[in-house]
């Protein structure tokens, strides 16, 4: 007899990835789109309506992010697992998604190969992480324990943010209260510049600032750095 497929779900808030995904995904031998979601809070309603084996999960969302939703998922004892499919490949996004009970790690670079293969792997009760994110996480697990205090300017507290700012979100924020530039804040927080880049634009459109300067104004304003 054949097995029955992998039945998955697939997260995005933004439309044209979430859509081209399961789209593939319906090209896959063994695998079948059980819906789709738009967010976390939608992945949360979704899981317990359809039951799907896999759940394949953005981080960065509006309203409840990936980790939040991986988090409450893990907590209602939901049989689905999360595999995570981001942008993404910090040693905080990667960190906080394995702690939230994520069972695979994808880069949204990954072909179809390797989504198809971290499907199959995570629904037999394996982890499947993206080359890339592997060797992300045995330098982190290497430098840890030396890198383990935050650096200056680093959050007072790394949770329950306002406006749905993530912890690397706040980390960019802090070290942008202290007046350093992109390049700097790459440097300090082992990033590239373009990572860089994409947080600060994230934060701007999160806080509806128009500047830096109203930024820097915002991060004490919610006493996110010490002065």
């Amino acid at each position: 007899m054949a097995a029955d497929p992998i039945r998955v779900l697939v997260v995005d808030d933004q439309a044209v990835i979430r859509e081209g995904l399961a789209m593939l995904l319906r090209l896959m031998p063994g695998i079948e789109v059980a819906g789709t979601g738009i967010d976390g809070d939608d992945a949360l309603r979704q899981v317990a309506a359809l039951d799907p084996d896999i759940v394949l999960m953005d981080l960065d969302m509006p309203r409840c992010s990936g980790i939040e939703a991986t988090g409450r998922l893990v907590a209602t004892n939901a049989r689905a697992r999360v595999i995570v499919l981001t942008t993404y490949s910090d040693d905080t996004s990667v960190f906080d998604a394995l702690r939230a009970g994520a069972r695979g790690y994808l880069t949204k670079d990954a072909d179809s190969d390797a989504i198809r293969a971290a499907l199959t792997a995570v629904a037999a009760g394996e982890a499947q992480f993206d080359p890339s994110v592997q060797r992300r996480l045995l330098e982190a697990l290497a430098h840890r324990d030396r890198d383990h205090e935050p650096a200056a300017g680093s959050l007072e507290a790394s949770r329950n943010l306002p406006d749905g700012l993530t912890a690397r979100e706040g980390e960019v924020l802090a070290l942008i209260a202290e007046g350093l530039g992109n390049k700097e804040i790459a440097a300090r927080l082992y990033l590239s510049e373009a990572t860089v880049k994409t947080h600060v634009n994230h934060i701007i459109a999160k806080t509806a600032a128009r500047s830096r300067a109203e930024l820097v104004r915002y991060t004490y304003q919610k006493h996110l750095a010490r002065p």
